[in-house]
């Protein structure tokens, strides 16, 4: 069994056109097909991003803007053979 993920678009005809390339011909197979809508606000809550996050803190910093001090010197090392 081999698993493919596609991210694909639907057309205004309401029909999802799919191609794959497989090292087979000639044989009879069995596919799945999951429908799964992509969203992007339910994509960033998968990834732990609480709802309305980001509406609420884009422009958080835009009156005292967060500012880089001089980093120092760094270290300088031996080269390794």
């Amino acid at each position: 069994m081999q698993s493919i993920e596609v991210h694909a678009h639907v057309g205004a005809d309401g029909l999802l056109k799919l191609e794959l390339a497989t090292n087979l011909a000639n044989t009879e197979l069995e596919v799945l097909v999951v429908i799964q809508p992509h969203n992007s606000l339910e994509a960033s809550e998968n990834l732990g991003w609480p709802a309305g996050f980001f509406e609420q803190t884009y422009g958080m910093f835009r009156d005292n803007p967060l500012e880089r001090l001089p980093q120092g010197e760094y270290e300088i090392r031996e080269e390794l053979p």
